[in-house]
């Protein structure tokens, strides 16, 4: 059964097995130091002011959606992953979903960098608020019974989510938002295989490119400041 389920989701389970093994070695190689933030940036946490100064450092726009802050964090976010994960990858497809969860994760951490450069931040919460955007664009654009109602049911998760946010300090509620612009935005030219058409070429590539230019503006401006 194991074996099947691995055949079955192997986009989700590859994420999964990475974030348990880099957290496992956090755990090993600091003991009792693994939530210090110099623990979370050598890991490949994201802190903005570093990124700025040494561009050469923008890979971290992608590691943190791999690094985890202390266990509630990671089983949270790996539980999520899971029941979202399973779900969402057979509804995209493994490409696509993969795609979806890496753009996500990047636009949440260049939200980062733009807005709370002084922050040392990490998690996988800025690609999995990215999967509730994409289904909120489907909610709204698509005509197919069985995804409205699916991504009705993300809707409603996602807005409790976001008020949870505004009451807890230590989360970064602009790296959740910048997930939702992200996902929201690749849900247009990464539609799911149940309705492949549901955006028009012209569509896709103008929503592409509008993503691009976001991601590549707000990097640029944040250099400058």
């Amino acid at each position: 059964m194991k074996e099947m389920i691995n055949k079955r989701y192997p986009a989700t389970n590859a994420l999964l097995l990475v974030t348990m093994l880099l957290f496992g070695t956090m755990q090993v190689l600091r003991f009792g130091e693994a939530t210090t933030a110099q623990t979370i940036y050598d890991f490949g946490g994201l802190y903005g002011r570093i990124v700025k100064l040494d561009p050469s450092q923008l890979w971290r726009l992608v590691s943190p959606i791999f690094i985890h802050i202390g266990w509630e964090h990671f089983f949270f976010n790996s539980m999520t992953l899971y029941v979202l994960g399973y779900q969402l990858e057979e509804l995209f497809g493994s490409r696509r979903f993969l795609l979806l969860y890496f753009l996500s994760g990047m636009m949440g951490n260049i939200f980062i960098l733009f807005l709370t450069p002084d922050a040392v931040a990490a998690g996988a919460s800025t690609s999995l608020f990215g999967l509730f955007g994409a289904m909120v664009v489907l909610r709204y654009s698509s005509r197919n019974p069985s995804l409205q109602l699916l991504s009705q049911r993300y809707i409603a998760l996602l807005l409790i989510n976001l008020v949870l946010g505004f009451f807890n300090p230590e989360i970064s509620l602009v790296g959740h938002i910048g997930g939702v612009v992200g996902g929201a935005l690749a849900g247009v030219f990464l539609p799911p295989l149940a309705d492949p058409y549901l955006f028009s070429t012209h569509q896709k590539r103008r929503v592409f490119l509008l993503y691009i230019a976001l991601a590549v503006g707000l990097i640029f401006v944040s250099f400058s400041l």
